[in-house]
């Protein structure tokens, strides 16, 4: 078991699943996003966005994020 100093460390590497009854004779490889910690693949877009706003000084201390995106 990982145990993570915060939250964001859990984002990414997301689990693949194959399917086997899919009725494709292919291979068939799902992503589960809901292993992210806000059940959404939106955890690693909106996480990439806040750490490069910090890396270039956008985002500093004091300021606030607002997310208009509706789930």
């Amino acid at each position: 078991m990982t145990i993570y100093a915060d939250n964001s460390y859990s984002i990414g590497n997301t689990p693949l699943v194959r399917l086997k009854h899919f009725g494709h004779n292919g291979n068939v490889v799902v992503k589960i996003e809901g292993r992210n910690p806000s059940y959404s693949v939106k955890c690693r877009i909106g996480a990439n966005m806040v750490w490069q706003a910090e890396k270039d000084g956008t985002l500093t201390k004091g300021k606030e994020i607002v997310d208009g995106n509706e789930w």
